[in-house]
């Protein structure tokens, strides 16, 4: 492999996840002179959070996660954070849906299938719940097409699995829309990746590094990436740095210095997931079927029995059972989070573990429980499930964030975050869920707050209309709008519409 150039390229990416792959193919559509160089550790693109056995692919829309519309202090629904996540979905359905027309993704079939999202709870308590999620939620013309039942009858012909041995005199509830999806952002990633590398102003390094990161006197950035294989650092010079290195993103975010990052921490959360990839069970399951997260579990942890459509073979996926890891990749190391612990994160860090001690305690008896025990879990869901059946899988490495309010008291966000430097020549994604799902819209964050000056009539403005029909509009608001969108992503994407 050619070491970097010592060109300057007007972009560096570090990582080589769906986030860079995204925001890097969303600026050569806009502008198809940019340079770029990429640095990647791993010896391919989208090998850790990216990759399809370390997510659970779904296309987060807000249509059956229950963690994103909680009760308010007088009963009601919020549902402001699910259309938030189901119109910033619309964004990476209009993007991907313009790579499939221009040709930069020839099969849509390769990264999404259609599979319907379902919540399911169980519990007079938990039904009551649902009821009120599903009264808000459909009358909201983002959510057109979501169905609810408690007829056991009419679950069962959603997801036959579920309901199969249940008990009869707990009453149970459902919703379903037809229209959610399965994504592999581990193949998206590829697709993308390939397609940049057609040109001669795209280069990524795998197995290199990144040491370094600086501002030099004149205002640039110089990132220094050692070659894993033969351990020579190369710097190159370059006036734009995204870091879209899921875990990594924090302790690569300290090391270029700015203000912005002083006071982040990272909170690690592992995982598992349990795999069925027997035909004759996998075949009665078509669903991504999300529950109730246990009391004092991270919303992340709401556990879900997924149809996964990998390499063009179904499986189900049962979990997450969260832990706790200090490190900040899947393949990173022990010594990761003690790293990023600085003076001026370890009081946020402190403040936030004394807050969250219940959520401590949960994931460290999430580490040490038995198989048995976990597949108890899994019993609540599809209660004719046999242990042997199953297998244990190693999810991928999340790292939520701690960010400071109030002063220096911590506060630990479950989301993903964009963070930028003053002069907007260097921005990151920190967090995690819905992270992926929402790719596309991170990426026209990021042209609007470090790109501005291109985005005029002479320059990007009519291309990035042309991308998303619906730029400038409110999709919560036009409804018009909402379902023209969907109706036209759907039918390049060849999944279902609402």
């Amino acid at each position: 492999m050619p070491s970097p150039s010592p060109s300057r390229p007007d972009i560096v990416l570090i990582g080589a996840g769906v986030m860079s792959a995204t925001l890097a193919a969303l600026l050569k559509e806009l502008d198809p002179s940019m340079s770029m160089v990429a640095f990647e550790t791993l010896d391919g693109c989208g090998q850790e959070s990216s990759r399809a056995w370390n997510n659970a692919g779904t296309g987060h829309a807000g249509n059956c996660e229950l963690n994103y519309t909680p009760r308010r202090a007088d009963g009601s629904i919020d549902i402001s954070k699910a259309l938030d996540v189901n119109t910033e979905f619309d964004i990476s359905r209009q993007l991907w849906a313009h790579w499939i027309r221009q040709g930069r993704i020839t099969d849509p079939g390769t990264f999404i299938q259609p599979c319907p999202h379902i919540s399911l709870v169980w519990g007079a308590e938990d039904v009551a719940f649902l009821r009120a999620r599903f009264d808000a939620l459909s009358s909201h013309h983002c959510f057109d097409g979501m169905e609810y039942s408690e007829d056991p009858a009419v679950i069962a012909q959603w997801a036959p699995l579920t309901m199969a041995e249940r008990d009869d005199t707990i009453p149970v509830a459902a919703t379903r829309i037809l229209s959610g999806t399965d994504v592999n952002y581990g193949a998206l990633t590829a697709a993308l990746v390939q397609s940049l590398q057609t040109s001669d102003t795209f280069q990524v390094f795998y197995r290199h590094k990144v040491t370094g990161l600086a501002l030099t006197a004149d205002g640039d950035w110089a990132v220094t990436a050692k070659d894993m294989e033969t351990g020579k650092q190369t710097t190159t010079i370059t006036r734009f740095v995204f870091i879209g290195a899921g875990g990594a993103a924090l302790p690569l975010l300290q090391k270029s210095g700015i203000p912005e990052a002083a006071h982040y921490a990272g909170f690690p959360v592992s995982g598992l997931w349990l795999q069925c990839t027997d035909p004759t069970i996998t075949q009665h399951h078509h669903a991504k079927v999300y529950g109730k997260a246990a009391v004092g579990s991270p919303p992340m942890s709401v556990p879900h029995l997924d149809t996964r459509v990998i390499d063009g073979k179904s499986c189900l996926l049962f979990g997450p059972y969260a832990g706790f890891s200090t490190k900040f990749l899947k393949s990173g190391s022990w010594t990761d989070y003690f790293r990023s612990l600085t003076p001026r994160n370890i009081i946020p860090a402190i403040t936030a573990a004394q807050k969250n001690l219940s959520l401590v305690r949960y994931l460290l008896g999430e580490v040490l429980q038995s198989d048995r025990k976990r597949f108890q879990s899994l019993l609540n869901f599809y209660p004719g499930a046999k242990q042997a059946q199953w297998t244990k899988v190693v999810a991928g490495q999340r790292v939520q964030i701690i960010k400071p309010e109030k002063g220096q008291r911590g506060v630990l966000k479950f989301g993903t975050e964009l963070v930028c430097n003053e002069d907007r020549s260097l921005a990151a994604v920190l967090g995690a869920s819905p992270g992926a799902s929402i790719a596309a819209s991170i990426a026209v964050q990021i042209v609007e707050k470090c790109f501005a000056a291109h985005l005029t009539e002479a320059a990007w403005l009519p291309e990035l209309r042309r991308i998303f029909p619906s730029y400038g509009m409110d999709l919560k608001a036009n409804a018009d709008a909402c379902r023209a969108s969907r109706r036209t992503t759907a039918e390049a994407l060849k999944i279902h519409c609402n």
